[in-house]
């Protein structure tokens, strides 16, 4: 039998529509802040990624999935997105348009590391990118961004974590001062960090082997070597996270991990009372990557996330999304009269907006009504030779048990208002409704009224 490769999944079934539900709310979100979708190549050439991301970062030395293609050349499939992003800025003329450009996309991203819990070998990432603004604004307004897909997709107790690389100016100051403070216990730090001291020695704050070593967490803050004009760049970024009223801690230990960022870097935790803070995603600004791909100078920022992290957290935390599990209706048959009018039927329904399925394995009429059921179709649709042929079709709630004759010519009025009940009145059975804060009376329970929860569109209470 052959299997999957190591490192990656099939999504099907409940959790593929979790993980529909979830590009749902980000669409719905960026379509709010004004961002357009844009969809860059899997592969790209190697050398976008490398220079783009930097040989010093642990991606490009070891986590890529190179490969020469028919034509000799060297191809990588994308380990990230911003890179491919900014080619397409640049090989488009983006700069030449009304700037910023705001974008964001999400797809499958390659990194060949050890597969583990919400880190696989083929990764789903969301992102976004400001490119053309240099304002702090920006930075406060794509964190907040990405705080309220976490909350409209129902991960709570959200953290953001800051920190400010500064300017070239500052940078430089603080690799002088990092290289003096690890140079003398060089021999005590892992392979990787002997080697990122020459070439990025703030790598090593990023460092997941001596993370706990007492000359790590000794270093020289990033803070502390910040420029004037950098400092003032950073109080600013922070004055708009507190007009939007986004919780936030400065972290100076946040670097990134890879070699493109500048001034803001950030990540976003969920806090958890079991368990550690769990990064849910990150980002930062990268002021000096357009000019590197050879295109003109453009400030950016951005930020990706992992959805695979975000599935998994969902589950690790019982937060159920409303996701429609429902068929709204099931066609019912017996004879091949009866299965040839299912098939019209089927369409028509589907047409006018409403979700449809019908018997297509030959199975008895008790099999199909344990089908329906398995489906958890609402309604059932009952076909007999002898109703068709008089324009009628048998209706069955398939909740209430509760069935009916109508004129087929009626059947779509009928669904349009009845599948609409049903959806509201199962969006609400397990609502608590909370007058003012102090009610909570059960809406299975009743004799009570509130007017916390009103039917959408018609204004009525619901009871």
């Amino acid at each position: 039998m052959i299997t999957k490769p190591k490192g990656t999944k099939d999504i099907y079934g409940k959790k593929a529509k979790v993980w529909k539900y979830i590009e749902e709310v980000i669409d719905s979100v960026m379509e709010k802040y004004n961002y357009n979708y844009i969809r860059t190549p899997i592969f790209e050439s190697s050398e976008l990624f490398h220079r783009g991301i930097g040989d010093s970062s642990d991606i490009v030395k070891k986590e890529t999935y190179d490969f020469k293609d028919r034509g000799e050349r060297n191809m990588t499939l994308r380990p990230e997105g911003t890179a491919g992003v900014v080619r397409s800025f640049i090989e488009n003329k983006m700069y030449g348009e009304n700037l910023p450009i705001k974008v964001y996309y999400y797809g499958t991203m390659y990194r060949y590391e050890r597969p583990q819990a919400g880190r696989e070998r083929e990764l789903t990432q969301f992102g976004m990118e400001i490119l053309g603004s240099d304002d702090a604004l920006a930075d406060a307004e794509m964190i907040g961004a990405a705080v309220n897909i976490y909350k409209m997709i129902g991960l709570k107790n959200i953290k953001v974590m800051i920190n400010s690389l500064g300017d070239k100016e500052s940078r430089d100051s603080y690799r002088k001062a990092l290289v003096e403070h690890f140079k003398p216990h060089i021999t005590d730090l892992c392979e990787d960090c002997k080697e990122r001291i020459n070439k990025n020695p703030l790598r090593i704050l990023d460092c997941k082997v001596d993370s706990d070593k007492e000359i790590m967490k000794n270093a020289p803050s990033m803070i502390d070597y910040l420029n004037k004009e950098s400092k003032e760049r950073f109080e600013k970024v922070k004055e708009y996270l507190d007009l939007l009223e986004i919780e936030y801690e400065v972290d100076p230990t946040i670097v990134r991990g890879l070699d493109y960022y500048s001034h803001t870097v950030f990540e976003i935790k969920m806090v958890r009372e079991k368990d550690a803070s769990l990064a849910l995603g990150g980002g930062g600004r990268y002021n000096d990557l357009v000019e590197i791909l050879e295109g003109p100078t453009t400030p950016c920022i951005g930020f990706a996330a992992g959805l695979d992290r975000i599935v998994m957290t969902l589950e690790e935390e019982e937060i159920k999304v409303p996701i429609k599990e429902e068929l709204e209706c099931f066609i019912l048959y017996v004879n091949e009269e009866e299965k040839k009018y299912a098939t019209y039927l089927s369409q028509e329904i589907r047409m006018a907006g409403f979700s449809c399925d019908t018997e297509y394995t030959g199975r008895s009429l008790k099999a199909q009504f344990k089908q329906a059921d398995r489906l958890k179709s609402k309604f059932l649709i009952l076909l007999n030779s002898e109703d068709i042929n008089n324009g009628q079709v048998t209706i069955k709630n398939n909740k209430t048990k509760e069935e009916e004759k109508i004129e087929i010519e009626y059947l779509l009025y009928y669904l349009d208002e009845h599948v609409q009940d049903e959806d509201y009145l199962e969006y609400n059975m397990d609502k608590d409704c909370d007058c003012d804060g102090n009610c909570k009376h059960s809406h299975k329970e009743e004799g009570h009224t509130c007017t916390c929860h009103k039917k959408e569109n018609r204004g009525e209470d619901n009871e």
